[in-house]
């Protein structure tokens, strides 16, 4: 039977867009809604890790440790994208997120010395060009929390790269699911320390609130559930181009959904990084099909 690989992606890229009109909907603090997203996404996964428990058993002191370090990096990347979302547009935001595997190439480089090429580095500059116009046209809008909000973003890139490249090398002999859970609980828990720390209120909060914090936990989620699944069926770079339909799909619903104003220069600068990335994403595909032929 023919699996609907398209509807399938078209589905998680419309429920992961929804991610930034959720932040944008709620009035609590972005660390809150960072921290009870983490949890209730935990309580979502909670069928499968009892299925899987017995794979805790096979962890190391040195997997928990990174484990935990995962999870610090990735209450930052939520707290800091969160913020970005109170603070720029919607279109703004996400397509800075979209630097992501640009940013992780640079990353690999840096702590894994991995090699590059030109190419890669003439789309990196291509996709850097992009974003200084997209913050360009927030400069357009005369608000210097536009801007704050850019920076924000681009650093909560960096923060989830650091999460990534330590998932990378470090815990790979457990599924997916219990790393979820584990990195998903850790950054619920470092939310937290912060919140009670910085005094942040995280109780008091309508049913409003707590149908914006379950809708972030459930969307997101289910698009990164269907993710894996559709890696059974496509590869990995396929799945990667879909981030490239996020910022789209986001800013569409802005426009519709929060009345947003989208300056011509963001939708210029918005396409350059969106070129650059997708360039940057064949020629990695390239890449990998040449070092697999080698080892043919």
């Amino acid at each position: 039977m023919k699996k609907p690989v398209g509807l399938l992606l078209t589905i998680s890229i419309i429920a992961i867009s929804f991610a930034a009109i959720f932040v944008k909907w709620s009035e609590a603090p972005a660390t809150v809604i960072s921290m009870y997203r983490m949890f209730l996404a935990c309580v979502l996964l909670l069928p499968v890790i009892v299925v899987k428990r017995r794979e805790f058993m096979k962890l190391t002191k040195k997997d928990w440790l990174f484990l935990f370090i995962s999870g610090v990096f990735l209450a930052l990347h939520f707290a800091l994208w969160f913020e970005s979302l109170k603070l720029t547009t919607v279109a703004s935001s996400t397509i800075i997120l979209t630097l992501q595997p640009i940013i992780a190439l640079i990353g690999g480089f840096l702590v894994f010395k991995e090699r590059t090429n030109i190419f890669a580095l003439l789309t990196i500059g291509v996709s850097m060009v992009g974003v200084v116009m997209v913050g360009w046209g927030d400069f357009g809008l005369n608000s210097k929390s536009m801007i704050i909000g850019d920076i924000l973003s681009f650093l909560s890139v960096i923060a989830v790269v650091g999460y990534l490249l330590i998932g990378q090398n470090n815990v790979k002999k457990i599924s997916h699911w219990i790393y979820s859970f584990s990195v998903f609980f850790f950054a619920g828990i470092t939310l937290t320390v912060y919140n009670l720390f910085a005094g942040t209120p995280i109780v008091g909060y309508d049913t409003r609130e707590w149908g914006i914090f379950l809708l972030l936990a459930i969307f997101p989620t289910m698009a990164h559930v269907i993710y894996n699944y559709l890696l059974n069926y496509i590869n990995t770079t396929t799945v990667s181009m879909s981030i490239l339909g996020e910022p789209i799909g986001a800013t569409i619903l802005a426009v519709i959904l929060l009345g947003e104003r989208v300056m011509a220069l963001q939708i210029i600068g918005g396409a350059v990084v969106l070129s650059g990335v997708f360039l940057f994403l064949m020629q990695q595909r390239k890449v990998t099909t040449e070092e697999l032929s080698k080892l043919e």
